[in-house]
């Protein structure tokens, strides 16, 4: 066996294909991230953490009765907390229930917007 040596523009252009091609695969066979949606506080409760939202965006979410949607609001410590008229960027998640749909399970991560 002997040792190859190879030009270094053509290591460069295979290191470029390779990460090129990693990079596209992942793209199209990876997982979607969560859309981040905006929408604006039409009801907070602070000792729940109820939180219902209302826009148009909403509509399209699972969980959403028409264009408001209503959850358990997942904050992180420090966060300011929202008031009626508020814009609110969130991300939505739905854990199914045991009898159906009745005890389905809202979270909402997200935080008012600047």
């Amino acid at each position: 066996m002997g040792n190859v040596n190879l030009p270094t523009p053509v290591v460069i252009a295979a290191g470029v294909i390779v990460f090129a091609g990693g990079y596209l695969t992942g793209a199209v066979t990876g997982w979607d991230s969560p859309d981040r949606t905006t929408a604006v506080v039409s009801s907070y409760d602070t000792k729940t953490h109820r939180l219902c939202l209302k826009a148009d965006a909403v509509s399209d979410l699972e969980g959403a009765k028409g264009d408001t949607l209503c959850g358990q609001w997942q904050r992180v410590s420090g966060s300011a907390v929202p008031t009626v008229g508020d814009e609110f960027r969130f991300v939505s998640s739905v854990t199914r229930g045991q009898a159906g749909t009745a005890d389905d399970r809202i979270s909402i991560f997200g935080e008012v917007a600047d």
